[in-house]
């Protein structure tokens, strides 16, 4: 959170004016930047009116925690507040959105999303964005998970009257979405009162949501299952919601109309795009509306019929893959899936494709012909292999040659290394894929960094956290060739060699070998620990703890980094794959692998100059075994 004090500190801050300087400096402490003038300018107008309605009900000594961070998620609850329950005398939560808007309108196509004029978009209505924050907290944070009663949920906007706003009530009220206004002040000081008391102080309540064990992030692959066959099981937050609705508008608009229509979603990695692609699949499954997953990734294809297709065999199904679409009659499909968009390729065909089936058509126009609404879910910044061509850029130009709509719904909040923002800003600028250059790594609560001197300590480190029951994965660049595999019950030849420590690279193929898992299931198989995964094994997929082995392809050199194709055995890159884009495709590896963690990440480079730099970015190395948790 970015502020917590009692109701009558706050009042009289936010009168004095001393309160938002300390929002400010911790915003920019956790997340590296300074908060847009829009987000200041809320917190100044409308945390005053909150205060000053907590203290006119007599709650002054309830908890007031401003910009709560949910956990493993990088999304903010504007405030909540904490006390102890009037009639219970157990602790009592109340998350409340705040909005500015004078007026807002439901979207005509759906009552969940609404429209106000400063937004070309639809947003969510702010009563099902309160009610899915209490249902997040409900679900991943312990102090609440076995209490569910304890929460509600409000929006309260101050500034509109009942008429500006009365049609977002249509979505129906309940305990965790209500909805007051300026006109209904009175009301919503009952509201409070009825949920918070006015006879105890709420900093221990305050307390024991703070220190509320984070349930563990439902790793995707292990409930896959669930999801797609009987019913949702991820709480979608904020534009999530939005660009899941919106799929759904478009088949029911497309079916109406009888009209393509593309969507894409766009976002970094962890922003949600699979959870977006697994809840849309599971619901239009339930409904009988002709859908499939689709995607350029071997492992996480595999990985999906594996799991989510274990009694079903129609299920696994489901999962395709973007060139199996060359001969499908077009519009076959209500809605096809394309997660990991930023894998598609200029064309499905390759040498093993029949002369018949060689029809010239790039795999976008194949992957658009199949369906009436084609789903493109892409981070532009995956792209690590020469060919990949999935851009915003390109999807929309395809759009536009051929007259279709396009709406495009970007995703920012992340959930992936413990929904921290500043680390993954960190990443980025540590390899040059923003401006800047790298900055010292300041430690937040929520993503641990550290350096090793040995891939020995690194191994060791990891190992004695899987001893913790944490998942943990060490995966490396592409530097060291790689063995054909051996006959089953052979030892797996140890192709990553660093010194006198050497491992064997992942499996690439479909069994089992030695007790080691196929390829697709390195990363989500607990026997993939002692296996180097590659990036094209780790991509999509996360672990609690992940060692990242950078090796001769990236070194600093002085002032910058240095990108040695001549150090890399990736067969992608041929002779005719320009300097520029080995540069970006290497850089680009090393953002995925650095970004799989969920709780932390150690480094370890092969080279010294390198070590000594990732050493000054990172405060100490490693720290003594017995005070790492």
């Amino acid at each position: 959170m970015l502020f917590r004090a009692s109701a009558k500190t706050v009042a009289v801050m936010a009168l004095d004016g001393s309160l938002f300087p300390h929002p400010t400096a911790q915003f920019v402490h956790m997340h590296g930047y300074q908060p847009t003038t829009s987000e200041v300018r809320s917190w100044e107008h409308s945390i005053p009116v909150l205060a000053a309605a907590l203290n006119d009900a007599g709650l002054g000594d309830v908890e007031v925690m401003l910009e709560y961070a949910l956990p493993l998620n990088s999304k903010r609850a504007d405030v909540v507040l904490a006390g102890v329950h009037p009639v219970t005398g157990e602790s009592s939560y109340v998350v409340v959105e705040l909005k500015q808007w004078s007026q807002a309108v439901p979207d005509e196509d759906d009552p969940v999303l609404c429209r106000i004029d400063a937004y070309a978009h639809p947003v969510l209505n702010p009563i099902e964005q309160v009610r899915r924050y209490c249902e997040y907290l409900v679900n991943f944070n312990g102090a609440v998970a076995e209490h569910p009663g304890r929460i509600s949920g409000v929006a309260f906007l101050h500034n509109a009257t009942d008429a500006g706003v009365s049609g977002l009530r249509a979505i129906g009220l309940d305990d965790r979405g209500q909805l007051f206004t300026g006109d209904r002040r009175g009301e919503f000081l009952d509201h409070l009162r009825a949920r918070l008391s006015d006879k105890h102080p709420g900093a221990r309540a305050a307390d024991e949501l703070q220190a509320g064990k984070a349930v563990p992030s439902k790793q995707l692959m292990a409930v896959a299952a669930q999801e797609v066959r009987e019913r949702e099981q991820f709480v979608l937050l904020d534009e999530q919601q939005v660009a899941y609705r919106c799929v759904l508008n478009a088949v029911r608009r497309a079916k109406r109309t009888d009209h393509k229509e593309i969507v894409v979603v766009t976002g970094g990695p962890g922003t949600g795009k699979s959870i977006i692609a697994l809840s849309l699949l599971g619901e239009l499954y339930r409904q009988g509306v002709p859908a499939l997953h689709a995607t350029g990734s071997q492992s996480f294809t595999k990985t999906m019929r594996k799991v989510a297709g274990t009694r079903k065999r129609e299920v696994q199904e489901l999962f395709k893959y973007f060139n199996s679409f060359m001969t499908t009659e077009e519009n076959s499909l209500d809605v096809l899936i394309c997660d990991e968009a930023h894998r598609i390729r200029e064309t499905s065909a390759n040498r093993y494709t029949p002369a018949a089936h060689r029809t010239g058509r790039r795999q976008i126009d194949e992957l658009i012909d199949v369906a009436h609404v084609p789903v493109f879910l892409l981070d532009e910044h995956q792209v690590v292999r020469p060919g990949e061509m999935g851009t915003l850029e390109e999807i929309k130009a395809v759009a536009a040659a051929r007259g279709l709509d396009c709406q495009v719904v970007p995703l920012e909040s992340q959930f992936r290394c413990g929904g921290s923002d500043a680390y993954l800003r960190w990443v980025v600028r540590l390899l040059g894929l923003e401006p800047g250059g790298p900055v010292p790594w300041e430690p937040d609560d929520r993503m641990r960094l550290l350096v090793a001197d040995s891939p020995q300590e690194m191994e060791a480190f990891l190992d004695a956290r899987r001893n913790q029951n944490n998942s943990a994965r060490m995966s490396a660049g592409y530097c060291w060739r790689w063995s054909p595999e051996p006959r089953p019950g052979t030892p797996l030849p140890a192709d990553v060699v660093i010194g006198d420590w050497a491992r064997p690279w992942n499996l690439r193929g479909d069994r089992s070998v030695s007790g080691a898992p196929p390829s697709a299931l390195w990363a989500t198989d607990p026997a993939g620990f002692g296996q180097i995964g590659c990036v094209y094994t780790a991509q999509g997929f996360e672990y609690d703890w992940s060692g990242v082995i950078i090796g001769p392809d990236l070194v600093w050199r002085g002032d910058r980094w240095v990108t040695d194709r001549t150090a890399s055995k990736d067969p992608v890159f041929k002779k005719s794959t320009p300097e520029s884009d080995v540069d970006r495709l290497i850089r680009n590896t090393y953002k995925v692998l650095l970004t799989r963690g969920m709780i932390g990440t150690i480094v370890y480079s092969t080279d010294p100059e390198t070590r000594e730099k990732l050493r000054e970015l990172v405060s100490g190395c490693l720290e003594p075994e017995h005070s790492v948790g």
